[in-house]
């Protein structure tokens, strides 16, 4: 098979590469989302030698009845599952894991990747750095990433990246070829080229993008925010983003795995959508967060100040939520520090990916759910919310027998 960029087929499983314009779709997109590495560049996100560790107490979780979020039936839990494509799931309470499967090739240890939830560990990451003085949150764009004065991103702050509230012009229409999303891709070298004036890096690309409104709006979700975030972090902590991310958070938490985050042609992160981690490895992130910024050992990796902050969101964030640019489907919500808040309630978050990718995150009852996915279309609010309604079913169900 021709697959345009020099490979031809996966070793010793007999299955073809896929073009470099067909890994995002069916038939390839299962065997693309747990094997990023094997046609694209990465670079590492490295553990260390400290692990943490998941105690286990297994609980009765595959049969628990789950409604449909807007229909008069219901699931199981079990069900549910693998009705929405799932590759993985796991479920964490107060740092034990009571549920794990895998399906297909998906395995522990294996990497998936992250699509948006990307954005949650390197929003996280900004925090690392503004509670280590490093990084202002209230400081201008440019004082980071000189490159982008000019561009939309002038007179933007770094608080904007993380909330997604500038006003730089970007469509996150998936479908839709000629939105920025897509032509993104071209930039870093996930697609083909189909648009000649697109540039050939993603700062490059980064820097062409004009400004639509004015800075600190309604909430738009835009994934040029997170790439951006990525350049201001380097800046910031002069390293390249990825190993700030090993050492200010993958290995303080205690990652039993390492991760790895897709690259352009000069090494730049793809930070918006390009982390590929293991399933376990979520979970003692989410843990992080239903834990008071500790992790599984009891070490402080997050400063509580902006675990609370996060939970809390800011003083017009849920205002800012309602006012969004495009349907958000979850009235009452909001987006904070990377993170989606599904609701009113002011202790449940998620990290939320493309093709199904979540991290659900309950702060009252300590549980913590994880889930990776092939979905074959970008988005798919019926497997998104069922999905949700399955977590937080199990969260009060644990949090009703633990009490």
């Amino acid at each position: 098979m021709e697959t345009g960029y020099g490979m031809s087929s996966v070793e010793g499983g007999g299955v073809e590469m896929p073009a470099l314009d067909q890994w995002q779709f069916a038939p390839y997109l299962q065997w693309s989302m747990q094997n990023i590495e094997s046609f694209l560049p990465v670079h590492p996100i490295r553990r260390g030698a400290r692990v943490t560790e998941f105690a286990r107490r297994p609980a009765e979780i595959a049969e628990m009845l789950i409604p449909h979020p807007w229909e008069d039936r219901s699931a199981s839990f079990s069900e549910v599952m693998r009705a929405t494509h799932t590759d993985g799931w796991m479920i964490t309470h107060r740092g034990e894991i009571v549920g794990e499967e895998y399906f297909g090739a998906m395995r522990p240890g294996g990497m998936h990747l992250l699509m948006s939830v990307s954005k949650s560990l390197t929003a996280t990451v900004a925090g690392l750095l503004a509670a280590s003085g490093e990084l202002d949150l209230d400081a201008p764009v440019t004082a980071y990433v000189p490159q982008l004065a000019g561009s939309g991103y002038e007179g933007a702050l770094v608080r904007h990246l993380v909330d997604m509230r500038t006003g730089v012009q970007f469509s996150e229409e998936y479908l839709n070829e000629d939105a920025e999303v897509r032509l993104l891709e071209e930039a870093i070298g996930w697609a083909p080229r189909k648009h000649p004036d697109v540039p050939d890096t993603l700062l490059g690309f980064l820097a062409t993008l004009g400004q639509l409104a004015p800075h600190g709006g309604p909430f738009d979700y835009k994934s040029c925010e997170t790439d951006v975030l990525g350049f201001v972090i380097e800046g910031a902590a002069g390293r390249p983003a990825a190993d700030v991310m090993s050492e200010r958070l993958w290995q303080p938490m205690g990652a039993e795995y390492d991760a790895h985050v897709g690259v352009d042609s000069v090494g730049s992160g793809m930070f918006d959508g390009g982390v590929s981690a293991a399933m376990r490895d979520l979970a003692r992130f989410g843990n992080l967060f239903a834990n008071r910024g500790n992790a599984l050992d009891g070490v402080q990796v997050l400063p509580e100040w902006w675990v609370v902050d996060t939970f809390a969101g800011g003083p017009d964030s849920r205002e800012a939520f309602a006012n969004a640019t495009e349907p958000t489907l979850m009235p009452g919500g909001m987006y904070r520090n990377g993170f989606w808040f599904p609701g009113e309630s002011a202790d449940v978050m998620l990290a939320l990916g493309i093709h199904g990718q979540m991290i659900y995150m309950n702060r009252a009852t300590g549980v913590v759910g994880v889930k990776v996915s092939s979905w074959p279309t970008p988005q798919d609010a019926e497997k998104l919310f069922w999905t949700v309604r399955a977590f937080e079913v199990a969260s009060w169900a644990l949090a009703a027998a633990d009490a």
